[in-house]
Parts: C-alpha cells; structure tokens; sequence
C-alpha cells in the first residue's frame, strides 16, 4: 500500500487494516478489497480461523470496528461500509 495518501478513503483503510491485523493471529493473510462507488465498500478476507475473532461475541468487535473506520472515513468527508468475508 505504498499509494495510501493519495487514495480516497487512505485513513480508513490504513485505521481497519491495522485494527484487524492486530486482533487476528495471522495478520499477513489480512486482505481488504476496496470497490468504490456511492460508498466505499472495505471487504475484509482474513486467515482461517481468525474470522471468529474479528467477529467477536454477537457481533460486538465487527461492531466496533465498523464504528471506529467510518469515524475515520468521516475525517475524510466520506462514508464506509465494511463487511467480513467469509
């Protein structure tokens, strides 16, 4: 990601790819396709067995997750969604 400044969304995408990294116990299988459109859509892929993790119990950590990347794409003036691939 060496063009992160310059893209839309640079902040949210560098906020939940280090939020996801850090809870997973592989973070080098960590991927997050963007598709922009109206919204930009973050799709998180990560290693076997780590979806769990990033899920968290009910949803909770997806949750906050979700929460703290589009606080960081409204810094930018742009809105996010977020979902995690199975």
């Amino acid at each position: 990601m060496s063009d992160e400044g310059n893209r839309p969304g640079a902040t949210a995408i560098a906020v939940l790819e280090h939020l996801v990294s850090s809870i997973v116990d592989d973070p080098d299988a960590v991927e997050i396709d963007i598709e922009q459109g109206r919204t930009l859509e973050l799709r998180v892929t990560v290693g076997p067995g780590d979806m769990g993790r990033v899920i968290g119990r009910r949803g909770r950590t997806a949750g906050a997750i979700r929460t703290v990347v589009r606080a960081a794409a409204a810094r930018d003036g742009l809105s996010v969604d977020v979902d995690f691939v199975d």
